[in-house]
């Protein structure tokens, strides 16, 4: 070993996936050496060693793709915010390195990220007074899916949303479709349609994840009367893009089975799951327009008590039990797997079901089906965002799924 190596960062957490046969380079994404040398050659030699490589997501299509983000983290004493870094490790093609906010699929994110060009961005899309500085703040970065942030000029704070510019007009009917319900939804305050850029107002108010973490317990009837009115709208042609359960949950199970491979007792409780999912999906379709993707991290409580819905891209033709049942997996999800408080995710989850099958005089097992669906699509979780006892945490959150399909037995 060399003494470069020596002193190369470690990724952390250290996972073990299984290899792929069609991507040689896999296992170097988990390989704090190769990860630093091959950075240093292609942005040049560093002043400073990061103390950790930090992995904070892997997305993996078996054959084709795999994908990791990552944080560079330095020591204190330099004084260096971490980096962001995505590898792209892609069948027959060279591996590819993106050094934020560098990203192939937000073409827009550097302008959007840097003040200078930030400013001249507001001052063309949104404000007709003219901002001489912006202050930009990075909130949330997913490397070649979106970004968001907050512009702040003077008095006028906004939240600055940067999509895949092909899902734009998706977008724009999403926010459509939230805003003649009975949510919130923020206002649009400008819009850079080929860059995939989009200024909405901030709305006041609290994160409701935060406050069931904390023990208060939200009023849940304007959640429902919120839903119930965007249930009620029409499924017509062009209004949003038609939920795809089918591919979602196949996705799911695909990348189950192969990092599974044959751990005996992972793929005994797998097989548990399917044999009841499988006929459902295969089975299910859009029924009604549906917000698609609703929990509470995605809600803010307004201080009139009205609700107001922050992510909405996949509102569309869907199943009003499967958003309740989303609702309901992250709960379930949150109240087992969750950092604190665990009690207040499962008494807020306990109280959410009892009422919307109170209201909606829904069948307990359709519904049950529903929250097993959205709960096994949420167990790769422990894949996407790996610790070291992944195989565990696979394992005990299959084992929540076939606890909630005892219920629609």
């Amino acid at each position: 070993m060399t003494t470069a190596s020596l002193a190369s960062p470690a990724v952390h957490p250290q996972v073990d996936f299984p290899s792929d046969p069609a991507l040689h380079d896999l296992s170097d994404l988990f390989d704090g050496a190769w990860i630093w040398e091959e950075f240093r050659s292609k942005f040049g030699d560093q002043e400073h060693t990061p103390e950790m490589i930090r992995l904070r997501h892997f997305a993996h299509s078996v054959g084709r793709v795999a994908i990791a983000s990552y944080l560079l983290e330095y020591n204190r004493e330099t004084y260096l915010p971490a980096q962001h870094l995505t590898i792209k490790a892609e069948r027959g093609q060279p591996t590819e390195f993106y050094r934020y906010p560098e990203d192939d699929r937000l073409p827009a994110l550097a302008e959007v990220a840097d003040p200078e060009t930030a400013v001249k961005l507001v001052n063309k899309h949104v404000l007709t007074m003219r901002p001489r500085r912006v202050r930009v703040q990075l909130v949330r970065y997913r490397p070649r899916s979106r970004a968001v942030f907050r512009h702040s000029a003077g008095r006028v704070k906004l939240y600055v949303r940067v999509v895949r510019p092909e899902i734009v007009t998706g977008m724009l009917v999403a926010h459509r479709l939230i805003g003649e319900a009975d949510f919130v939804a923020p206002r649009l305050a400008g819009c850079w349609e080929e860059g995939g850029v989009f200024w909405f107002s901030e709305i006041p108010g609290k994160n409701l994840r935060s406050q069931i973490l904390r023990g208060r317990m939200p009023d849940i009837e304007p959640m429902l009367s919120g839903l119930e009115s965007l249930w009620a709208e029409p499924v017509e042609t062009g209004k949003g893009q038609p939920f795809d359960l089918l591919r979602a949950y196949r996705t799911a199970r695909r990348t189950f089975r192969y990092k599974i491979g044959q751990h005996r007792e992972a793929r005994k409780i797998l097989d548990q799951s399917i044999r009841v999912l499988d006929p459902f999906v295969r089975s299910w379709r859009p029924t009604h327009t549906a917000h698609n993707d609703f929990y509470d991290d995605q809600m803010i409580e307004l201080p009139d008590g009205r609700i107001a819905l922050v992510d909405f891209e996949e509102a569309g033709p869907g199943d009003p039990m499967l958003d309740i049942g989303n609702c309901l997996g992250h709960l379930k999800w949150s109240a087992n797997f969750g950092r604190s408080k665990r009690n207040a995710s499962g008494k807020f989850y306990q109280a959410f079901k009892s009422a919307a099958l109170h209201r909606f005089g829904w069948d307990p097992n359709e519904l049950a089906l529903r929250e097993a669906v959205c709960l096994f699509r949420t167990c790769t979780n422990v894949i996407r965002r790996p610790k070291e006892d992944w195989r565990q945490n696979v394992v005990d959150g299959l084992s929540l799924v076939n606890e909630t399909l005892a219920h629609s037995v």
